[in-house]
């Protein structure tokens, strides 16, 4: 008979994601000091949001009562097409459907196949939807390390991975040895972003990055950073592309991630004169649908006129 990891393993791997790991549900000590820090010091902006629920953020057993074990998943999102508009980027991550959605579809199906084999249990599913520290999880699983861009890094297939957990009352073997940390000295992310976001190893002042000023922030986009985006409007992945790790990534094989042509072939002048009905053509189901045509176009002015 096969153990709950075992189960667990071959049902992610025919749900298509890459990894997982096992770990016990309890409190986390260094990253709660970590983010306690992270919080006074002002790094989250105006993600107000960010303060909220601190006890459930570092203990998965008072966001879900009851909870024994978090389960970390990773699915892989690095595209096979190339983005050829120097004038204009997005995210890779936002290329394709929202992965909100799909992540958890693929995790409800994976629910429904391990109860009819196991019997009832509980469990809840996340997807960067709850005040739930993933990378930390995902580190405390052995999936990989926190590198000085907080990313979490994969020594196989590199960063860029969605990242998903399932909480519940089952328990597992646990792998709990933490993946040795294979940055060392290297500052490529560090000396690569455009307006410093990346202050010191994993700690990243929120206020200043890219992909939070043209998704998270809200008002106008402050004056000092005119000129530093390097053509990113919505998202950035400069940290992860001079990764030297990202160099193993993979393409996946994930056709509800795949950029649409049009999307691709997308000029700058197309982009520029881009109407609300084509915005919502184009980004129907996507995650550029989050900052809705509004910060859109805020975001296209900012790169794109002097």
């Amino acid at each position: 008979m096969l153990s709950h990891n075992q189960l667990f393993e071959r049902e992610a791997l025919q749900q298509g994601f890459d990894m997982i790991g096992f770990s016990r549900a309890e409190e986390l000590g260094k990253e709660a000091h970590y983010l306690e820090a992270w919080l006074k010091d002002n790094m989250h902006g105006e993600m107000s949001w960010m303060e909220n629920h601190f006890d459930k953020r570092i203990d998965p057993r008072k966001l879900v009562p009851g909870s024994k074990s978090v389960v970390s998943l990773l699915l892989n999102y690095y595209p096979k097409e190339t983005w050829n508009n120097e004038e204009v980027k997005v995210s890779k991550y936002a290329w394709g459907r929202d992965y909100h959605k799909v992540i958890k579809k693929k995790l409800k199906h994976a629910l429904a196949n391990l109860k009819a084999e196991i019997g009832d249990f509980d469990a809840s599913v996340f997807v960067d939807s709850a005040p739930i520290m993933d990378r930390a999880w995902a580190e405390r699983a052995g999936l990989g390390w926190i590198g000085k861009n907080a990313n979490l890094i994969t020594k196989k297939a590199g960063s860029f991975f969605f990242l998903a957990e399932i909480v519940t009352d089952l328990s597992f073997d646990y792998n709990e040895k933490l993946v040795k940390d294979y940055c060392g000295t290297c500052t490529r992310c560090l000396d690569a972003c455009p307006t410093q976001a990346i202050e010191s190893d994993r700690k990243i002042n929120g206020s200043k990055c890219i992909s939070y000023l043209t998704i998270e922030l809200k008002d106008q986009i402050p004056a000092e950073f005119k000129g530093k985006f390097e053509s990113w409007v919505f998202g950035c992945d400069i940290c992860q592309d001079v990764c030297p790790w990202n160099r193993n990534a993979k393409a996946h094989s994930n056709d509800e991630f795949q950029a649409p042509l049009s999307l691709l072939k997308m000029t700058q002048q197309q982009w520029s004169e881009m109407s609300e009905e084509v915005f919502y053509e184009t980004f129907k189901g996507s995650p550029v649908m989050r900052t809705k045509w509004k910060g859109l176009s805020r975001n296209l002015d900012f790169i794109l006129k002097a």
